[in-house]
């Protein structure tokens, strides 16, 4: 017998219509009630929806009059903690976008809250669903690119999203590196142990804080990472996703963050060492599953269904925020951390 998860979406903004397209394909999910410190935008949201639910200002009290067993976070950075420290002392799992907290604290406090009330918090990585990426994992663990010893991702844009990113001490960091940080995870399949990270705000930014950082991080199984990204950069965009260089014992993996994954791949070495012969190919896509926020969904879904951890689950999403704030005090303190 399925499961039925009676839903409360937490943060009526326009990220809510993604998790809300996803709610109307499930068959055992329906929304419950809608909450939002501002009573109007959570009205709004259900009469745009056609969401014959109770609106509420309250989540705790929402929870109590609805019976909800599961809650939606989609409410700012801010928010997240309180937010998923209500849901789980109320009785409900929760999924929520990231990150988990605003500091490495709070996101420690909270998955300790997770553990003591035996509630799933898992959380969006929706850019680890992608085909693209789905399928680089998959090629690397059939011995692909023997043994990997170098990622780096280059990520540049130049975003114009007004409100709370441009006032954040570390929007780059903070709001968008925890993504790029946990595909390196999901792609080495390995935590960082270190990382050396130089944070700057470059001329002509309309970032309050440092819009743009560089940093080098030593993982867990030896390969080391490095990460150039800027939110303040005009021209020549790279995707959102980043433009990838995997290097391993075998050959090199190059994926542009959009469709274009591919590989050069040595096939017989040469006496000297100007000449071996490669092979250039496309890598396969092997991934049959829904991409995005779907994807996480699905697995978030799957994984409560079958009583285990999401792929997602805040005991692993850990170790990416600790990368996160890791860069954030070495760029801090001018020096190389250890996490």
């Amino acid at each position: 017998m399925s499961t039925e998860h009676h839903i409360i979406v937490a943060g009526c903004g326009g990220m809510a219509n993604v998790w809300l397209d996803y709610v109307e394909q499930r068959e055992n999910a329906s929304i419950v009630g809608l909450v939002d410190l501002n009573k109007e935008a959570a009205q709004k949201m259900a009469d745009q929806r056609n969401l014959h639910v109770p609106i509420f200002t309250d989540l705790a009290a929402a929870i109590k009059e609805t019976g909800a067993n599961l809650v939606f976070d989609v409410t700012i950075p801010a928010a997240h903690k309180q937010v998923v420290t209500t849901a789980l002392e109320a009785g409900c799992h929760v999924l929520g976008e990231k990150p988990m907290a605003e500091s490495l604290n709070d996101a420690l406090e909270v998955k300790k809250i997770a553990e003591r009330t035996d509630k799933t918090y898992s959380v969006m990585q929706n850019r680890r669903y992608l085909k693209e990426i789905r399928s680089l994992r998959h090629f690397m663990e059939s011995d692909g690119l023997g043994k990997v010893h170098t990622l780096d991702v280059d990520f540049y844009l130049g975003p114009h999203f007004g409100g709370f990113r441009e006032q954040m001490d570390h929007p780059l960091i903070v709001d968008m590196a925890i993504h790029t940080f946990d595909q390196a995870r999901y792609i080495s399949n390995s935590n960082a142990i270190s990382v050396y990270c130089h944070e700057f705000n470059p001329a002509g930014s309309w970032y309050n804080g440092n819009a743009s950082a560089i940093c080098i991080f030593e993982m867990a199984d030896g390969s080391v990472f490095t990460f150039r990204g800027s939110w303040a950069a005009e021209g020549l965009r790279t995707s959102w996703n980043g433009d990838w260089r995997i290097i391993g014992t075998k050959g090199t993996a190059k994926w542009d963050g959009f469709e274009h994954l591919t590989t050069e791949i040595v096939k017989k070495p040469a006496d000297t060492a100007f000449f071996k012969e490669t092979e250039k190919s496309t890598i396969p896509n092997s991934w049959t599953g829904k991409e995005e926020h779907a994807g996480c969904l699905d697995e978030m879904f799957s994984a409560l269904e079958e009583n285990r951890q999401a792929e997602t689950d805040c005991n692993d999403n850990i170790h990416s925020m600790k990368m996160v704030f890791a860069a954030i005090e070495s760029a801090e303190k001018g020096g190389k951390v250890y996490l």
